[in-house]
């Protein structure tokens, strides 16, 4: 996985898509207590893992850049939380005492 450089998400998901490359759009649709980023942020895939934006402030996005790289294989979108109370959130690193849910989606203008 690369970070592309930091220019506009949905710029970054439009040039993307106009090389011909798949792309998925992960956004944080809700949190609770501490969460890294607020309900909006946005991160953008494209299908060979380069990505830029934030959901998370790096804690969980190395599991968001994998559901959405399998979001643009299949097409089917999912809804993702983690929180303390999570295994898988323990794991990747949310341990801030708060819950996030992220969106991921195939992006298709």
């Amino acid at each position: 996985m690369q970070q592309a450089n930091e220019t506009d998400p949905m710029d970054q998901a439009k040039a993307w898509l106009d090389q011909g490359r798949g792309v998925a759009v992960a956004t944080v649709v809700s949190t609770w207590g501490s969460s890294p980023r607020p309900v909006g942020s946005q991160l953008v895939v494209a299908e060979d893992g380069s990505f830029t934006g934030s959901v998370s402030g790096g804690c969980i996005e190395g599991a968001v850049v994998t559901e959405a790289i399998d979001a643009i294989v299949t097409g089917e979108p999912r809804l993702m939380e983690f929180g303390v109370t999570d295994a898988m959130a323990w794991e990747v690193g949310l341990a801030c005492g708060g819950r996030v849910e992220v969106f991921v989606e195939r992006f298709e203008p």
